[in-house]
């Protein structure tokens, strides 16, 4: 089920144009996402039931193959695509925060991923706390782009979420949610709660 998955995903990329934009052959991108094959096995440990806003896991393409403009251009729900509000240069400042740390290699897996309702309508330095007591690790803007490309009915009109794995050293935090319809890339103020935003993270992250 989960190998099954792992083709979907792989299939999925290449569907939308992830070769063309990396700038390689549809096969050498496929060679580059087989070795992340191996690393599924290792999710069954995990043994949690299937549940609204969880994702056992999703195949990231890192921002230096695909950035999160052209990636968040790619995202399609309900014959919507999506729409990003920030521009490139402003998106780039969005950086990981210290102590994220992403496997080698073109891509990775981000392994065991909640997209936060239990966070809902508290404050991103809030959430964060809560993230990190739970020794969890928010994801990134990439990720979340990631996750609503490979699983776009997970972001829900009441329910978006944050991106406070990547900052850019103000208080703005990146965040998904759904506005006329379309799947939206924004930001919020870190200090700011919001009812129908929660904040997104995964348990780990593997690759290579």
């Amino acid at each position: 089920m989960l190998n099954d998955e792992f083709n979907r995903q792989v299939e999925n990329l290449v569907d939308k144009g992830y070769p063309d934009v990396a700038g390689i052959t549809k096969e050498a991108f496929k060679q580059h996402l087989e070795p992340l094959r191996d690393r599924i096995k290792e999710l069954k440990k995990l043994n949690k039931e299937p549940r609204a806003g969880y994702v056992p896991f999703v195949i990231v393409v890192k921002r230096d193959w695909i950035d999160g403009e052209k990636a968040m251009q790619l995202v399609k729900r309900n014959d919507k695509m999506g729409l990003n509000v920030m521009d490139a240069a402003d998106i780039e400042r969005f950086i990981p925060i210290e102590g994220i740390e992403f496997p080698k290699g073109i891509a990775y897996l981000a392994v065991d991923i909640d997209t936060g309702k239990e966070t809902l309508n508290i404050t991103p330095n809030e959430a964060i706390k809560i993230i990190t007591n739970e020794h969890r690790t928010p994801l990134t803007l990439e990720e979340g782009i990631a996750l609503i490309t490979h699983f776009p009915d997970i972001l829900q009109k009441n329910n978006g979420f944050s991106l406070l794995g990547s900052r850019c050293g103000d208080r703005r935090v990146t965040a998904l949610w759904i506005s006329a319809g379309k799947p939206k890339l924004g930001w919020c103020w870190a200090g700011n709660p919001h009812t129908w935003l929660g904040s997104a993270s995964c348990g780990s992250r593997s690759g290579n």
